[in-house]
Parts: C-alpha cells; sequence; structure tokens
C-alpha cells in the first residue's frame, strides 16, 4: 500500500470535481476519479427541464482528467460511474480499496443532472422526482457507507459533501427566471443533512465531515446550455478552482478541523485563506 494519502473525487470530468481532483494532486493525494463521460468528446448535457429538448457537447471527460493528475505527478484510478447506477456506486469504493487499500477523503461532488432539475412544481413528475432524490440524496448515501467502516477502523478520514445555497435559500423567481428548481433544492436539502451525522457518529472515532457550498460556478455545461446568460448578474460568480483549492484544504490540513459542523461558503474561505493565488473575491 502506498503512503501516499488517497483521495476519491466523483464528478471529476470537468467543473468543480476536475478543479478539486487538480488540487489534491498538488496536495500530494492519489485520486481515485469518477464520472460518466470516460473519453474527450463523448460529454453532452441534456436537457434539465421538460420546457427544453437542448442537448449539447460539453468538454471534459476522465481521459482528460486522468491525463493532467498524473502530469501533477499523482497516480490515478479513473471508474465510470453514474449516480443512478446503483450497482457502480457500491462498486467503485470496493475497487479503490482492492486496489489501492485505502481512502483517506471522499469528496461527493457528483449531482443528479437531467429532467427535474430546473423543472417548475407543476412539471415535477414521480419519475423525475425520484431520479433526484436517488441520485443526490440516496445513492450518495450508500456511496457513502462503503467507506465509513474502513475510515473508521484506520481511525482517520475526511467526507467533504457538496452542498447548495439553494437548499437554505427561496428562489427569487421560477426556474429559467432567476430561479431554480424545488425538486432539485429539496435533494440537495436532504444532502445536507449527511455531513452532521456523520460528524455525530463518527467523530468520535476519527472520521471528519463537512459540509461546502461552491457558490455561483460558471460550469462548462451552464456555458454551453446559456452561452449568451450573464452569469455574473444577480450572484456574482467565483472559478471552480476556488472551491477546488478549498476542498484540498480540508483534506489536508489540521486547522480545518475547526470548520467541521458548519456551512462553508468556499468562495470566502478561499479568498480569506489565499488558497488560489492571484483570486480574491471582489470588495463588497
Amino acid at each position: 500500500m502506498s503512503e501516499r494519502p488517497v483521495a476519491l473525487v466523483t464528478g471529476a470530468s470537468r467543473g468543480i470535481g476536475k478543479a478539486a481532483a487538480l488540487a489534491l494532486a498538488e496536495a500530494g493525494f492519489d485520486l481515485a476519479i469518477t464520472a460518466r463521460t470516460v473519453r474527450e468528446g463523448e460529454g453532452r448535457a441534456d436537457p434539465n427541464t421538460v420546457r427544453s429538448d437542448q442537448v449539447v457537447a460539453v468538454p471534459g471527460s476522465l481521459e482528460t482528467t486522468t491525463a493532467e493528475l498524473e502530469q501533477r505527478g499523482a497516480r490515478v484510478l479513473a471508474l465510470p460511474m453514474d449516480l443512478l447506477d446503483l450497482d457502480a456506486v457500491l462498486a467503485v469504493p470496493a475497487t479503490v480499496l482492492r486496489e489501492w487499500g485505502r481512502i483517506d477523503v471522499l469528496f461527493n461532488n457528483a449531482i443528479y443532472q437531467g429532467l427535474g432539475v430546473m423543472d417548475r412544481l407543476m412539471d415535477l413528475t414521480p419519475d423525475s422526482l425520484d431520479r433526484l432524490v436517488r441520485g443526490n440524496f440516496v445513492h450518495q448515501v450508500l456511496l457513502v457507507q462503503q467507506v465509513l467502516p474502513h475510515m473508521a477502523e484506520r481511525g482517520s478520514g475526511r467526507v467533504i459533501d457538496m452542498v447548495s445555497g439553494s437548499a437554505r435559500h427561496d428562489p427569487p423567481g421560477p426556474p429559467g427566471e432567476g430561479g431554480w428548481g424545488i425538486g432539485y433544492s429539496a435533494s440537495k436539502a436532504a444532502f445536507g443533512r449527511v455531513a452532521g451525522g456523520i460528524e455525530a457518529e463518527y467523530g468520535a472515532a476519527g472520521v471528519r465531515a463537512f459540509n461546502v457550498d461552491p457558490g455561483n460556478v460558471v460550469t462548462e455545461k451552464r456555458r454551453a446550455l446559456h452561452p449568451d446568460d450573464d452569469f455574473e448578474a444577480g450572484f456574482g460568480s467565483a472559478p471552480a478552482a476556488a472551491t477546488g483549492a478549498v476542498v484540498a484544504w480540508l483534506a489536508s490540513s489540521p486547522d480545518a478541523l475547526r470548520y467541521v459542523g458548519k456551512w462553508i461558503f468556499a468562495p470566502k474561505l478561499c479568498s480569506d485563506l489565499g488558497l488560489l493565488p492571484g483570486w480574491s473575491l471582489p470588495a463588497q
């Protein structure tokens, strides 16, 4: 078993997941990464509302992220995974433990992306609601279950959960008019309770858990679906690398333990600690 710590990052083909994987590699971690897109050119952004049938190509893949991680000196285990595929969700941690013998950090970054995410109340269906809750809560809890006994047995481990401000605030408008889908925000609100439960049940065993809110990050998918939008309007934005830097710091710094049990707004923490050279929050 290698002496280098191992981080498992879901949804690492692009966006925040990729940024976090790169930051973790630079912090000395080997990376097990998951995503649906395996090879460059295969990425597609499917409609997230019944009000659109638009499908667009998006950059990013496990293949590309792997190459960039290896350039940073990390070992990489790239594993295809769809959050709705329970067999894959259960198999990924088992594969990492079999191949490398350890998981020191789990970053639950991936989310369900499909119909329902930006649907309005009357457009939600039993199927879209089921997919949202399974992908954003149920299967993520089952993924966490696969790593907790291992971490507790080793006496250390960190679980970092990607949460969303939509779980704490009412939308300022309908989906597509400045707001977000309530099915999505409800599923993320449920997931936002997981880190506290981990801390209550496993903190004494050395397993610590964090909730990280990335704020408004303009991802490759958002730009592809809405190329003419002004993403700065209303909410401002922060680069994916800001959240990536925070994730790497939470994964490795002893000082991070003071943030256990808190709702961490990644752009502010990144700016306050100077974790991303050359970037800081604009003065208010």
